[in-house]
């Protein structure tokens, strides 16, 4: 062992232990438990309005103020959401965490379309324009400012700190880009073999020149695009989103079609894990809290139901009612976790990909999944496919992260945009050398800056529960009596 290899686990054996500290019960409850609440106080809205939300979806609103449409705002939103987490993060949640990972991520989901609901309820109508930029900015920073009143802008400047490391450092950059590097490679080398892969090491790691062919590559993409802002941020979003979903759905369907045998033992196992009975008495609560706690980090982490960053997006909708806009928000997490993340869930059970004894990490058992699962198509066919659903994914998560920072970081400079142009530069940076970083490490440091960035938004949701209740009844009202047409 290298000195250099020793000092890579001890950095990431001491973030594991912050991300256990930041990923304890109270955190988990606080974001579950605050799905349940407004679940309760809006009675089960996900429920009743799914279809008319879904309805809402596709139809503009006529004369919404706005910087974009309510699709493109929503697309923006799952830009961010269905990312590489679908893919790498459901695999090392149920790795990590057993099939009953799956189950508290469904549930976490279900209780988090009523909390993605009230995020965009409040991002609309606690939004403001900003006319030196001529941006309409909105989301948690000032809900919590001008909902909760200014002497909690504290904790609004909070939130927006932790969204700019998050952007940076987490989500938006080292994960995505780690991810798809990883998969590409893997595709690489099943098409062409290792030896025609030549690699380096630095740092006492290896690197291979498809990393670094990669790394230059999607910095450069990355970068024509932030530079247009919004605009085009929305436009790549919503002409990729709705392709790849169906690509990556209609994929996963023909495993589960042609597994479909296995899918009664895989949901009877799924359910039995999330409970730990099939561990020893004494580790049945161990291995439930083990389960809860890796399907509802990788849960959020996915739908991002409770984190805050939707409503940024939320925010430039093109829409004069925010109930509205609350409707189009709760869609995402339907779509990115019941959808997308069940589908890399059930691929992973049903092929039993997640067993630790195979070693196998993040998209490789994705990858293992569907050459398993689809056995009339060769390995390097579907080894290709995640390969591509890896790069969409990631790629439009790049881009939606990179907007939800940069409005971050507006409000913590007082509308300044000189230091959203240096902090445009230092996120393509991030992209660069995400793929030299450890997949270990990235993951868990992701989950930290989550967790930071989920408190502050949970205290508002809260406080503000009583004035998403009114809105809604006032809404619903208004919409009964003929004065809101759909």
């Amino acid at each position: 062992m290298t000195e250099n290899e020793t000092i890579l686990e001890r950095f990431t054996a001491w973030v594991n232990v912050i991300d256990g500290y930041v990923w304890g019960i109270p955190l988990i409850l606080l974001i579950i438990l605050g799905g349940l609440f407004l679940t309760i106080r809006l009675g089960g809205m996900q429920f009743i309005r799914l279809p008319l939300a879904m309805k809402y979806m596709l139809k503009n609103e006529k004369e919404g103020k706005g910087e974009v449409s309510s699709f493109a705002a929503l697309c923006t939103a799952l830009s961010a959401t269905i990312g590489t987490g679908n893919i790498v993060g459901v695999a090392t949640a149920v790795i990590s965490g057993g099939p009953g990972a799956l189950f508290w991520m469904w549930l976490a989901a279900l209780f988090g379309m009523a909390t993605k609901y009230s995020e965009g309820l409040l991002a609309i109508k606690y939004r403001s324009h900003d006319s030196k930029t001529n941006h309409v900015l909105g989301g948690p920073f000032y809900y919590i400012e001008k909902g909760m009143g200014i002497k909690w802008r504290w904790l609004a400047k909070f939130f927006a700190f932790a969204g700019v490391l998050v952007g940076l450092f987490g989500i938006g950059t080292f994960t995505q880009v780690n991810s798809i590097n990883t998969s590409i490679n893997t595709a690489y080398q099943s098409v062409f073999g290792n030896a025609n892969n030549p690699s380096f090491t630095f740092l006492g790691t290896e690197y291979t020149f498809v990393t670094v062919v990669s790394s230059i590559l999607i910095a450069l993409l990355v970068g024509l695009v932030v530079i247009g802002g919004i605009k085009r941020i929305g436009k790549v979003s919503e002409t990729i989103i709705p392709f790849m979903v169906v690509l990556y759905v209609g994929f996963s369907f023909i495993l589960i079609i042609t597994n479909i045998t296995k899918i009664d033992d895989a949901i009877v196992l799924i359910f039995r894990s999330a409970f730990g009975l099939d561990a020893a008495a004494g580790g049945m609560l161990g291995a439930m809290i083990v389960a809860m706690q890796k399907g509802v980090a990788r849960g959020i982490f996915s739908n991002e139901a409770g984190l805050g960053s939707a409503p940024i997006a939320a925010a430039a909708a093109q829409t004069n009612e925010p109930v509205r806009q609350g409707l189009v928000s709760m869609t995402g997490t339907f779509l990115d976790t019941i959808i997308v993340c069940s589908m890399t869930g059930l691929a992973l059970v049903m092929t039993n990909s997640f067993d630790p004894t195979l070693g196998l990490q993040g998209a490789d058992a994705t990858m293992h999944a569907f050459a398993v699962g689809i056995p009339f198509l060769s390995k390097t066919i579907t080894d290709i496919f995640v390969a591509i659903c890896m790069i969409l994914f990631g790629f439009t998560t790049i881009l939606g992260w990179n907007y939800y920072s940069e409005r971050c970081l507006e409000y913590l400079t007082n509308g300044k945009m000189q230091p959203v142009l240096v902090f445009r530069w230092l996120y393509i940076i991030a992209v660069f050398i995400g793929p030299y970083m450890t997949i270990s490490a990235v993951w868990v440091i992701a989950d930290i800056f989550n967790g930071i960035m989920a408190l502050p938004n949970m205290i508002a949701l809260f406080a503000l529960s009583g004035v998403i209740a009114r809105e809604t009844r006032d809404f619903f009202e208004r919409r009964g009596k003929g004065k809101i047409i759909d």
